[in-house]
C-alpha cells in the first residue's frame, strides 16, 4: 500500500530538517506558513512566515550547538489535511540534557505546510532547558 502524500511530506519534512535542508523546507511550507511552539522560554511562541520559522530553526541549532535531534517514530494522517508527526527529540545546552518525546501537528493545504503545532510531553522541562 502506497504512504499518503500528507505522510510522504511529512517525513519529507523531517529528513530536510534533520539534514539542515533549510531550501527544501521552505518549498514544503507555505510562505505564510506559522509554526507554535509551547511554553514559556525564550524559543516558544507563534513564529509566522518562512523567514521566521527558519530564523527560529536556526536559532536551536546555535542554541544547542548543533546537538539537537529529531528522530521521527511516526506519522498519522486524517485524510483531510492534518497530520502528525510522532517524535522523539534529544538535546544538550550549557550543562543541561533534554529528551522528551512530542509531535508537530500539520494543516496541509494542497502540497503546502500552512500552521504547526509543537505538543511536548513535558512543557516544564523544555522551559527549564530554553531558559
Amino acid at each position: 500500500m502506497a504512504e499518503h502524500p500528507h505522510a510522504a511530506l511529512v517525513r519529507r519534512g523531517f529528513e530536510a530538517f534533520s539534514g539542515g535542508d533549510m531550501d527544501t523546507l521552505r518549498e514544503l511550507m507555505a510562505k505564510d506558513a506559522t509554526q507554535h511552539v509551547p511554553g514559556d522560554h525564550p524559543l516558544s511562541g507563534d513564529f509566522k512566515g518562512q523567514d521566521a520559522i527558519i530564523g527560529m530553526y536556526r536559532r536551536l541549532a546555535e542554541e544547542t550547538n548543533g546537538t539537537l535531534r529529531v528522530e521521527l517514530i511516526g506519522v498519522c494522517v486524517d485524510g483531510r489535511g492534518h497530520a502528525v508527526g510522532i517524535n522523539r527529540l534529544t538535546a544538550e545546552r550549557n550543562g543541561k540534557r533534554l529528551d522528551d518525546t512530542g509531535c508537530l501537528v500539520f494543516r496541509i493545504v494542497g502540497d503546502k505546510v500552512t500552521d504547526l503545532d509543537q505538543c511536548v510531553a513535558d512543557i516544564e522541562e523544555h522551559n527549564r532547558f530554553w531558559s
